[in-house]
């Protein structure tokens, strides 16, 4: 779980993974501070390596909204996102979760590459539709997100 000390670190990890969207530094202490029950870092030699930002959805306990993943160059390629992602279903935070819901544009393929990648490995179902548009959501100054719904096998969930 991070700290609010993780803060700054995670505001430059974010910074240096492109193309990913930069929140204030604040923002991310927030997230590490208020958030920390669902969001994760991972750290390498005493660096921090990977983050994901989440929350419960305060209308919906049963879904985990994930805003952010971000994994360093030196820690891409062993699975960490996946790591990542099953750790934070695993809190007791998420006890209630069984669907886990993101926003993708279509060109992100990392990100396209994550999610399909877990819900594959966990026997799950991944549904997505165009969510907030390019023109009725972002004045035309920032591609479709499509939302990604990953709805976790009963077996799965009755398991947790």
């Amino acid at each position: 779980m991070p700290t609010g000390e993780d803060g700054s670190a995670v505001w430059s990890l974010v910074r240096d993974c492109k193309p990913l969207d930069e929140n204030s530094m604040y923002c991310n202490l927030i997230q590490c501070d208020h958030f920390r029950d669902t969001c994760i870092v991972a750290e390498m030699d005493g660096d921090i390596v990977g983050w994901i930002s989440a929350y419960v959805l305060p209308n919906d306990p049963e879904t985990l909204f994930v805003w952010q993943v971000a994994v360093s160059d030196k820690a891409r390629g062993h699975g960490l996102g996946r790591r990542m992602l099953a750790e934070l279903l695993e809190r007791d935070t998420c006890a209630e979760v069984f669907r886990l819901k993101t926003t993708i544009t279509r060109d992100n393929e990392a990100s396209w590459g994550l999610f399909k990648s877990f819900a594959r490995r966990l026997g799950a179902r991944l549904e997505h539709d165009a969510h907030f548009t390019r023109d009725a959501h972002f004045e035309g100054r920032h591609d479709t997100e499509y939302m990604v719904t990953i709805t976790l096998a009963e077996e799965l969930r009755l398991a947790a």
